[in-house]
């Protein structure tokens, strides 16, 4: 099966009251333990590439794994750029063979945010592209995604309408209180559900995006503190908050903390309980399967999309 947008899973999404995994792939062994994961619980899936991602491992290196998923699995996979910030890197992306975009604007002023989201949804609808745009900024860090606690800003629901209008985008990315990376929260993680159903109200059956959607599951932190790490205090978005908000309008829910911290703990315990180890096999195998294993959660207990295809 080829690469696909994300249109049609985004509608039986709706429907359906599910959400799709957008899980930030970095290398063979993540994209192993996602799509395995993904084809034995029969879920449609949305494997994404950050700019950073994109410069370790290379478009076509990452492309041709991409390929080897679809052959090994023939899933329903859309391909994704995550947080693209420039008309440019966009057009590299759809050119390069991705089906779907993101260009984050969030950064700029209202206005010169319509202005190059609708730039780059008219080039990529005409190649067929699916493109997500974003209202309002997420706090964290993650990759080249640097926003502070004070620049971080709830989505205003009275922008939304003349945004996805005035660009035509297809999916939108709003900010109700997650946040990018593992430390994500002082006080007591919350989820503005009202912000949520204001924006279906005035976006009827129109598919909405979390971003820094990572419950940084307490199994993994423990693993990297007991083995030489340091992250007291991580803290992420309580999976049933997210189921929730499946529940609703939101059709995509990114994760990306959570994969590195499977593989970032797994491979701490492993080195740790054989020093001596030298091949790579013996630690990035465990890792894969953590990974495997943290999706097949999500998909099943988070998610809701087992089964979908």
């Amino acid at each position: 099966m080829p690469l696909v947008t994300t249109t049609e899973m985004f509608k039986k999404a709706y429907e359906g009251g599910y959400a799709i995994g957008a899980f930030n792939v970095n290398n063979m062994e993540i994209i192993q333990g996602i799509t395995e994961a993904a084809y034995e619980e029969k879920a449609p899936l949305i494997l994404q590439v950050s700019a950073g991602a994109r410069k370790y491992a290379s478009h076509t290196y990452l492309m041709k794994l991409v390929e080897a998923a679809l052959a090994e699995t023939d899933l329903p996979i859309a391909l994704h750029l995550d947080h693209g910030d420039s008309f440019e890197l966009c057009k590299s992306c759809i050119d390069g063979g991705f089906s779907s975009v993101m260009i984050d604007g969030s950064h700029l002023s209202f206005a010169e945010n319509i202005a190059l989201t609708k730039r780059v949804v008219e080039y990529a609808h005409d190649k067929g592209v699916t493109v997500e745009g974003e209202l309002g900024k997420l706090a964290g860090i993650e990759d080249d995604v640097n926003v502070s606690a004070e620049d971080g800003s709830y989505t205003k629901p009275d922008e939304v309408e003349e945004f996805v209008f005035g660009t035509g985008v297809d999916s939108l990315a709003i900010a109700i209180g997650t946040s990018h990376g593992a430390f994500k929260f002082k006080g007591e993680p919350m989820l503005r559900y009202d912000i949520l159903e204001e924006v279906s109200r005035r976006l009827p059956e129109f598919p909405i995006v979390l971003h820094g959607a990572s419950s940084v599951i307490p199994e993994y932190v423990d693993m990297i503190n007991t083995f030489g790490g340091e992250m007291s205090g991580a803290k992420g978005v309580p999976e049933d908050m997210l189921r929730k908000a499946a529940g609703m309008a939101v059709c995509k829910i990114n994760i990306d903390s959570d994969l590195r911290l499977a593989m970032t703990g797994t491979i701490r315990k492993e080195m740790a309980e054989h020093p001596d180890a030298f091949d790579p096999r013996k630690y990035l195998g465990p890792a894969r399967e953590a990974i495997k294993e943290m999706v097949r959660h999500k998909i099943v207990n988070v998610l809701g999309c087992n089964n979908k295809i």
